[in-house]
């Protein structure tokens, strides 16, 4: 894992972690569970072997830090993106529309050979991507400031 950086102003410390083992992936995986991304936003760069998604993240390091009435539960962009990949599949994900909006709730990574395996990005409403990958390196890196989310609440999921 990486430290943070700044903004350039010194303050509001973004977010930036790199992930290079199954371990790793875990703690990358909670940060971006019930992120939300438009299909727009999905990038795979087949030259550069990179799968890239921005992505509005809820900042579910903070919220598990505030207790009482008066929680302020934030969002902000960050970039998850995947090196290596050799290959990108999906299932029962519908790219045609562009402003489809998707939201994540899993990573994972099943092992192969030598350092290589499959990255399973799961989404809402049985939706799967795929990345075959060389070797596991991820980063999730924020790219704005904080924003209070909308809805002003955390999210759920029903039982």
């Amino acid at each position: 894992m990486t430290e943070d950086a700044r903004f350039e102003d010194g303050r509001e410390a973004p977010l930036r972690l790199k992930a290079l083992d199954a371990d790793d992936l875990t703690v990358l995986a909670a940060l971006v569970q019930d992120a939300v991304f438009p299909a727009s936003e999905m990038r795979w760069d087949r030259k550069a072997r990179r799968f890239a998604i921005l992505l509005n993240r809820f900042r579910w390091e903070d919220a598990a830090n505030q207790t009482g009435r008066r929680r302020t539960f934030e969002r902000v962009q960050a970039v998850l993106a995947f090196e290596d990949v050799m290959k990108v599949q999906s299932q029962g994900v519908d790219k045609s529309d562009p402003d489809m909006v998707f939201s994540l709730l899993s990573i994972a990574f099943q092992p192969g050979k030598d350092g290589a395996g499959r990255i399973e990005l799961t989404l809402a409403g049985d939706g799967v991507i795929g990345l075959e990958v060389e070797a596991l390196e991820a980063i999730l890196r924020d790219v704005t400031r904080p924003y209070v989310a909308p809805s002003g609440k955390a999210p759920s999921h029903p039982e």
